[in-house]
């Protein structure tokens, strides 16, 4: 699985040719979630609140970076790295 993004102990990754809703994966320690890139809801998992927060601010920051390595995830491209927050 890619890894699009690292930042403050939090791993950002995207499976290639994934199921839908359009989502990444959130990983923290022993913590991962499955978090919707539309409305960033969590699809799946659990994410301590701080860690979660980081995650909802980063993806905010980088939606379109997000849907556009979706686009690329399902059609088998490699994908390209996302800034982290700073």
């Amino acid at each position: 699985m890619p890894e699009l993004c690292r930042f403050y102990g939090i791993v950002i990754r995207m499976y290639y040719g994934d199921h839908l809703p359009a989502h990444f994966h959130a990983a923290y320690g022993d913590y991962e979630a499955v978090i919707g890139i539309e409305n960033l809801s969590i699809l799946r998992g659990t994410l301590p609140r701080r860690a979660l927060g980081l995650v909802a601010e980063w993806a905010s920051l980088h939606k379109e970076e997000l849907r556009a390595a979706w686009h690329l995830a399902s059609e088998l491209q490699p994908l390209a790295r996302i800034d982290p927050l700073p």
